[in-house]
C-alpha cells in the first residue's frame, strides 16, 4: 500500500534529519524539525513543497504530476507537486529533494 511507503520514508527521515509527522489541511504530512511541512499524503499519492520553479521540469519527468489542489477548488499551491503512485520508486528522492528545499529558505 502506497501509505505504507510514505510512512517508511518518513521513519527513515526521522532517523537521519529529525523530521516529525503532523498534519496539514487535516492530511498527513511531514514536517522539518522547525515545524515547515514538505511532504503530504494525499489520495494515495505523495505530495511534495518543491518549488514552483521546479514544479514544471518534474511534471514533465514525472507524466500525471500536477501542482496540489487540496481543496478541490482549483486553488492550486504553486511551489508543492503531487506525484503518482506509479512513481513511488522515486519518492524518496523527490522527499529529500522537498526537506533540502524547504531547509534552504529563510
Amino acid at each position: 500500500m502506497n501509505k505504507d511507503i510514505y510512512e517508511q520514508i518518513g521513519e527513515k527521515l526521522k532517523e537521519e534529519a529529525g523530521i516529525e509527522f503532523g498534519q496539514m489541511f487535516g492530511k498527513p504530512c511531514l514536517k522539518t524539525a522547525s515545524k515547515k511541512a514538505f511532504c503530504a499524503f494525499f489520495q494515495d499519492e505523495m505530495v511534495f513543497k518543491i518549488g514552483k520553479e521546479e514544479v514544471p521540469v518534474l511534471i514533465k519527468q514525472y507524466p500525471g504530476s500536477r501542482n496540489w489542489d487540496p481543496s478541490g477548488k482549483n486553488r492550486a499551491m504553486k511551489d508543492w507537486l503531487q506525484v503518482p503512485a506509479e512513481y513511488q520508486h522515486s519518492w524518496r528522492q523527490l522527499a529529500q529533494m522537498a526537506l533540502d528545499y524547504v531547509n534552504a529558505k529563510p
